[in-house]
């Protein structure tokens, strides 16, 4: 049987997963610098081990009402091709290994916009994680914008 390992990390009451091989690593929260004309979705950028990173606050980027930081607050930062990005969340503590056979396909009530994204929806005992592709949470467009932050 196939298996992989995901990051489960939480906005509002729900859980998501992302393939742990996409993770660099998990940051407790930092407080970002503010950058003038950036998508709303990006709170600003931070020095993370000497590399400017940008970060998207996927509350804003899923359009969920946007709470306080807390000490659970973390980063997930990836290499999104050759940037560094961090996804500000509200918790990430846990990796679980899901096997394939656990995976369904995102259900096709979800909008293709949220569905390229969406790279299943995983059953884990009794409870369900979205599994994320953080990768192709952001557009083009937008990836382009991020790219073009720090020069």
């Amino acid at each position: 049987m196939s298996e992989r390992q995901y990051v489960i990390f939480k906005l509002d009451k729900e859980e998501y997963g992302v393939d742990i091989m996409h993770v660099k690593e998990i940051s407790e929260f930092k407080e970002s610098v503010k950058i003038p004309n950036a998508p709303n979705f990006v709170d600003g950028i931070i020095n993370y081990r000497g590399v400017i990173t940008p970060i998207i606050n996927l509350r804003r980027k899923f359009h969920l009402e946007i709470k306080e930081i807390t000490s659970n607050t973390r980063i997930i930062i990836i290499n999104l091709k050759e940037k560094q990005v961090g996804f500000l969340v509200d918790d990430a503590s846990q990796v679980l290994t899901i096997e394939n056979k656990d995976v369904d396909p995102a259900p096709d009530l979800i909008t293709d916009i949220d569905q390229k994204f969406i790279s299943g929806i995983a059953k884990v005992v009794e409870r369900m994680v979205i599994l994320l592709d953080l990768e192709k949470v952001l557009s083009d467009d937008e990836k382009k914008k991020i790219e073009n932050m720090d020069q």
